[in-house]
């Protein structure tokens, strides 16, 4: 594949890593290892949590709790909130004051990136326990720092973090059953399966093609980091991370051409990658 020709021509930096799920051999992988803002891919690491505190039983994934739209910096305690739009594809955006069950709001957390849950759930498993459980898992460098929308730690330079070989470690976990236990990780594929936002790794793939994704985005920063399953049965995993890009949109078509080109060559080397 020519995919470091593609990303030759595009301003920023970009990191990729494939790996065929049959064959775990075959991998490509560009700047695996080059740290990016996480953006909202931190919020796999986080569903993992949940999922594993659940199993322990320090609560049910079915458990209720207060929609509350009132957190804490980690730099001073103090208090912050989010900016809520009760227009948004997130329904818990309207819905502050209101129950939800821990599973629905991890469910919005990967399906509608929703932040308010996002922050919900980081409030009840903590940031450090997320980022102890990826190590667990062999992710070496990712790490959970804090909820969305902490400015005062972002002006401190203090974000979430991640690599593209930790987030493709963390998929494969999944993807494998690895995570907690079969029954879970199969949850949890399923919640990753039912992503709202597809647009890169699933945009320009066949609709029989199952993804399972989650993506994330601020600004300058586009990624996409997922499990795609064929008709046929076999299995690969995609991470395409974007940092310092000039056009946020290009980045988006530009990962939906690496993922369509990643697609093609599969399909096309089909017998060779089923030795």
């Amino acid at each position: 594949m020519e995919i470091e020709s593609v990303l030759e021509n595009e301003e920023g930096t970009y990191a990729v890593f494939y790996k065929d799920l049959n064959n775990p051999n075959l991998q490509i992988t560009i700047n695996p290892d080059t740290m990016f803002h996480a953006a909202s891919t931190m919020k796999t690491p986080v569903m993992i949590e949940v999922f594993k505190q659940a199993e322990e039983g320090r609560f049910s994934i079915y458990d209720s709790i207060e929609i509350e739209n009132r957190f804490y910096s980690i730099v001073d305690s103090s208090e912050f909130s989010l900016e809520l739009d009760p227009n948004a594809d997130d329904p818990y955006e309207s819905m502050v004051g209101e129950t939800a069950t821990i599973y629905d709001l991890t469910h919005a957390m990967i399906t509608y990136s929703s932040n308010i849950a996002t922050n919900l759930m980081i409030d009840l498993v903590g940031a450090e326990s997320t980022t102890e459980s990826m190590r667990e898992l062999g992710a070496d460098s990712i790490r959970v720092l804090r909820g969305v929308y902490d400015m005062k730690a972002y002006n401190q330079g203090l974000s979430n973090r991640t690599t593209a070989r930790d987030l493709a470690i963390i998929l494969e976990s999944i993807a494998d059953g690895d995570v907690v236990d079969a029954e879970a990780s199969q949850l949890m594929l399923n919640i990753l399966e039912e992503q709202f936002y597809k647009d890169i790794i699933a945009g320009n793939l066949p609709d029989e093609v199952v993804v399972a994704s989650k993506s994330g985005f601020i600004t300058g920063v586009r990624h996409d980091s997922g499990l795609v399953y064929l008709p046929d049965g076999r299995s690969y995993l995609l991470v395409y991370l974007s940092k310092n890009v000039p056009d946020e949109e290009r980045s988006v078509a530009t990962g939906a051409t690496i993922s369509k080109m990643v697609y093609d060559f599969y399909m096309e080397n089909r017998a060779g990658l089923d030795q």
